[in-house]
């Protein structure tokens, strides 16, 4: 499994992507695994209909209880060519390939942008990145894509240093909108001061080719709602999340959004005691929370607790745990390159006991955002591996080898 927040670090090389992951075999305690995509579920029979990744063979998984935690996807919005142009000029931020193809493509535009014979032109387009979204991992990679960029790559490419542009498109009035103001406005600031384009109130209209001939279909721009045009060598878009088709297609009751709607106990309604959904993909509608890690996180530890506890005669449904689920905020936090971060520290607790706390920017954030998730790392093994990689990359500079 992989652990998303340190994910747009190892887009740009400052962390290797075994770093970030952990097998699902090496679980202590865990007795089968199967790596194949779940197509229906059966809850007559009590069965999830399978197909295997690799041969793509169905068989049947039974059950007595059931844990639905599917997550979510990355939404385009139906915004023309986006989808379309996924894994080549548009990339998404959501699993480790994603991650490897951000970073093959940034040295990719560089070294095709060092071509002795490409136009002025061609040579801006290519050192043009956009990031679409003002949510946490685009501030982030942002400040990581900045950060690469004028430390390593323009030191092997230093005459290309002056056509680099970044750009942060937003659709909505400001960045970081779950975080205090104060810091979303001390985020802006800082990444402007590193000559990062922001635009708010701007939303992707279409993505298209600039020329019609087919020999040149791979140079494209983003089209925005205002009408300007901007050309980009890569466009990294993490701006919002819809449901897998699996969760879709399940005939239990949705929330507005698609998601599963469960009880105060993570049952799904009608079939308590039976099966339960977390996650992403799940939403009580009396009292949301944003689908955030931090919620699955304790989502999982609820509902792991409730059935350890339980000793069920002939496979009968659970019981109804004592306690409904509380979340507890433990506040907000991001790195935004430089050696900068923000906490947020201003809504703590939960339900009406929640604590108005501080705000915290700059280094003292940052080490506390890289403690916080070093501290959060599963295996003896990453926790050894993070900080050898950000030594690393501190004294010799990030990878750029393409593998």
């Amino acid at each position: 499994f992989l652990f998303t927040p340190l994910l747009p670090s190892t887009a740009v090389g400052t962390l290797e992507f075994r770093c970030i992951q952990e097998p699902v075999r090496t679980i202590k305690g865990l007795r089968e695994y199967y790596q194949a995509k779940a197509r229906s579920i059966d809850t007559k029979e009590k069965v999830v209909a399978c197909r295997d990744i690799f041969k793509e063979r169905e068989f049947d998984v039974p059950y007595d209880y059931l844990v639905i935690a599917c997550g979510a996807k990355t939404n385009t919005f139906g915004t023309p060519g986006v989808e379309e142009r996924e894994g080549q000029q548009v990339q998404f931020l959501k699993h480790l390939y994603h991650s490897r193809k951000i970073r093959h493509r940034i040295l990719e535009c560089f070294e095709r942008a060092s071509e002795p014979m490409i136009s002025n032109e061609e040579r801006k387009r290519l050192l043009s990145f956009i990031v679409v979204g003002g949510g946490p991992t685009s501030c982030e990679f942002t400040g990581e894509l900045h950060d690469f960029i004028t430390e390593d790559c323009t030191r092997w490419f230093p005459d290309l240093k002056n056509d680099i542009r970044i750009t942060l498109v937003e659709a909505g009035g400001g960045l970081l909108g779950s975080f205090s103001q104060s810091l979303a406005t001390y985020v802006q600031g800082s990444l402007q001061k590193r000559n990062i384009d922001i635009r708010l109130n701007t939303a992707v209209k279409a993505v298209e080719s600039i020329s019609d001939d087919p020999k040149n279909s791979s140079a494209v721009q983003a089209i925005f709602q205002d009408g300007s045009v901007l050309p980009f060598g890569l466009m990294v878009w993490s701006a919002g999340l819809k449901q897998v088709k699996f969760i879709d297609s399940l005939s239990f009751e949705h929330g507005p959004t698609g998601r599963l709607t469960v009880d105060d106990y993570l049952q799904i309604p009608g079939h308590e005691g039976r099966i339960f959904a977390l996650g992403d993909c799940a939403v009580n509608t009396t009292a949301p929370l944003a689908p955030l890690a931090k919620v699955a996180q304790q989502h999982g530890a609820y509902l792991a607790k409730h059935m350890n506890a339980q000793n069920p005669k002939n496979k009968e449904p659970l019981g109804t745990p004592d306690k409904a689920f509380s979340f507890f905020n433990p506040g907000s936090m991001a790195q935004i390159g430089g050696w900068k971060g923000v906490l947020d520290f201003t809504h703590v607790g939960s339900g009406e006991k929640q604590l108005s706390g501080p705000t915290i920017t700059g280094f003292a954030a940052w080490v506390t955002w890289r403690s916080a998730y070093w501290g959060r790392q599963v295996s003896l093994r990453n926790k050894i591996l993070i900080p050898m990689h950000w030594f690393q990359s501190w004294v010799f500079g990030r990878d750029i080898c393409r593998f």
